[in-house]
């Protein structure tokens, strides 16, 4: 897909912060609410995921991978996902959630900051990729995300915005429990 990037002066910074970009414009379109906005807030979403896959291919494929460069992805990448949450948790709030559905979604988002937090962490301790799940019987955990726009265009809005509140916080502590020894390592002294 980045091929004919590969030899052009684009870098996959620029990728980067195309990805975030598109990410925050999906969050607004999706948090004003109405059915047009949320689909096409779902469909930028689409494209700023596969931007985040591009930047990473770009890097590897000219050899412009770079701490700082990863660094930027996973802020963006979090930055991204956090937004979309609470941009759907602002839409919906004239949904059977009413005034609750704010606060959905800035708990499904703060769990997924916490996420990115731990896994900085863990790469500032054990080094890069050290917090990476790696595949589950195939499947990357990262291509979940996808899920949001596939749902929003399905008409699942509400319920992705339960299993968000949900499921991410279960998951920010399943993350902190499979790697609370190394986040936090006994000081000796």
């Amino acid at each position: 897909m980045v091929r004919p990037l590969a030899k052009t002066a684009v870098t996959p910074n620029q990728l980067t912060f195309v990805r975030l970009i598109t990410g925050v414009g999906a969050a607004v379109a999706i948090g004003v609410g109405e059915t047009p906005w949320e689909h096409i807030g779902a469909g930028i979403f689409v494209i700023s995921v596969i931007l985040d896959r591009a930047d990473g291919e770009l890097a590897r494929m000219t050899g412009k991978m770079s701490r700082g460069g990863h660094i930027l992805d996973l802020w963006a990448d979090a930055l991204c996902n956090v937004l979309i949450l609470v941009g759907l948790g602002v839409g919906l709030r004239e949904s059977a959630y009413g005034a609750w559905a704010s606060p959905m979604g800035v708990i499904a988002g703060a769990a997924v900051a916490a996420i990115l937090w731990m896994t900085i962490r863990m790469e500032n301790l054990e080094g890069r990729r050290a917090a990476e799940l790696g595949n589950l019987a195939g499947f990357d955990p990262d291509d979940a995300i996808l899920a949001i726009p596939l749902l929003i265009w399905l008409g699942f809005s509400e319920g992705l915005l339960m299993a968000a509140v949900i499921c991410a916080p279960l998951a920010a502590l399943l993350f902190f429990l499979r790697f609370r020894r190394k986040l936090f390592p006994a000081t000796h002294s």
